[in-house]
């Protein structure tokens, strides 16, 4: 199996209903924040608005999270999550002319790093939402 087929198989999974309605709701979020702003701004400006609207809506979440990462036993550096939601969900935020296969494998390491078992990437540079909308899972 190549590395495109893996990364593929990881989009094609189903989450928990739970899991599902909790991911549905942020999506809807974000698909707000879009239809407000539209697109072509910064990243930072889809981030600042997306938690004012998380906000709104009630929904728990954290935003650039630090994460350390080891690399056997000695620290190789951090990096930051974009916004963690109600400790479940990490989201990444782009505002990119479209996603590429190394946007996907940055948001699996996050979930092999954090343990979380979804990732969104929501890529804000596109006529409407839905087509920048990205599920990812942590690999089996």
């Amino acid at each position: 199996m190549t590395y495109e087929d893996r990364l593929r198989a990881q989009l094609d999974r189903e989450p928990s209903p739970e899991l599902n309605a909790l991911s549905h709701r942020v999506i809807g979020c974000a698909i707000e924040v879009h239809r407000e702003l539209g697109p072509g701004y910064l990243e930072r400006t889809y981030q600042l608005a997306l938690e004012a609207e998380l906000e709104l809506t009630g929904l728990a979440f954290r935003c650039q999270v630090p994460l350390g990462l080891s690399y056997k036993g000695r620290n190789v550096g951090e990096f930051r999550l974009d916004l963690v939601i109600a400790e479940t969900i990490v989201v990444e935020l782009k505002a990119v002319e479209s996603l590429a296969s190394v946007h996907i494998a940055q948001v699996i390491s996050y979930l092999k790093a954090t343990q979380l078992p979804l990732g969104l990437i929501l890529n804000f540079n596109v006529p409407t939402l839905v087509e920048g909308v990205r599920r990812v899972f942590p690999p089996r």
